[in-house]
């Protein structure tokens, strides 16, 4: 495992955070046993939400473990429900004092809003976010979900009022680009050449990217074919085939798998290779159900792409050589 330094926190990040999206309480014996796995593995950071009803199992399992000061936890709130927007200086206060309390923790190492409202002016929400750090309930935040126009527009409200600013991000972001939004409205990607000025961005503030679905949605796993989306659709997850199944990505794949081939790699690993050498400060959420899935997504560490293979991958030459 190989870790990295997010400014603001003291302890080890590990380049890959542990997703826990869908560890309900109901299997938590299961879900400690991935959990085990993966800390077993290196892996230092988690990734929950109040969205997910996973932070009583992540609660349990770091308690039951002693080892909350070596966990960077990170939890999201704020999010919205069918019924209205939630990002709001209440809800982040209800849903921050809800969480801690289903993690049996009095502190967070990163708390993410989950989602944005730009309806609402920021400056109210960055300083409710300061007023929590303050009293040591989070360590750092940021967006889960935000544009970076909106980041911007956080910070320069912070830097104006002499307040702590966004630290830290979580779009999707991978080789892949969206035919369209497969995941809630909302949702934001960095992916593909038509977000290349959020690209750039990231790069030039080199702000932490937690990157989700960092294998679109599974569609690099290297289970996913053409002749399956065109014979077989109901085969695919549901979000991949409606996110990213569209013959550009197949020629990504396609790519993916003759880079795989003369590297002796697996095109997961080429494909989460480009997340994990892409100029943006990047750290990947991982959703892996084993063992055996967590030591093949590390193997990417190993997996180095030439910049002509970058340029191949994006589908901006011909050639890989």
């Amino acid at each position: 495992m190989e870790y990295a330094k997010i400014n603001g926190l003291e302890k080890k990040v590990s380049r890959f955070f542990m997703g826990t999206l869908g560890m309900f309480p109901s299997d938590k014996e299961k879900h400690f046993a991935t959990l085990d796995a993966a800390y077993d593995l290196g892996i230092t950071a988690i990734d929950t939400a109040r969205a997910y009803d996973s932070e009583p199992t992540v609660g349990e399992w770091i308690k039951t473990r002693g080892i909350r000061e070596n966990i960077v936890l990170l939890s999201k709130g704020a999010h919205p429900t069918d019924y209205r927007e939630r990002v709001t200086p209440y809800d982040i206060d209800s849903d921050l004092f809800e969480t801690l309390a289903e993690l049996q923790t009095d502190y967070l190492d990163i708390y993410l809003l989950h989602r944005d409202n730009t309806a609402l002016p920021v400056g109210p929400i960055v300083e409710k976010l300061n007023e929590h750090q303050a009293a040591g309930r989070i360590k750092i935040f940021g967006g889960s979900n935000w544009t970076h126009q909106r980041l911007d527009e956080a910070n320069e409200y912070a830097y104006a009022h002499n307040l702590t600013p966004m630290t830290v991000s979580s779009p999707n972001f991978c080789l892949a680009e969206q035919v369209q939004n497969p995941f809630a409205p909302g949702c934001v990607t960095i992916s593909g050449n038509a977000n290349k000025e959020a690209q750039e961005w990231y790069t030039k503030n080199q702000m932490p990217v937690l990157a989700y679905s960092s294998l679109a949605r599974g569609f690099f796993s290297g289970r996913v074919t053409r002749e399956m989306f065109a014979n077989h659709p109901d085969d695919i997850d549901m979000f991949c085939r409606i996110g990213y199944c569209c013959e550009e990505n197949f020629v990504r794949l396609d790519r993916c798998k003759e880079i795989a081939e003369e590297k002796g790699c697996t095109v997961p690993q080429v494909a989460m290779a480009y997340v994990l050498d892409s100029p943006l400060n990047t750290f990947p959420v991982i959703g892996a159900a084993n063992r055996a899935e967590m030591e093949s997504s590390f193997g990417a560490l190993d997996v180095k792409l030439t910049p002509q293979e970058v340029l191949y991958l994006e589908l901006k030459s011909d050639t890989r050589k």
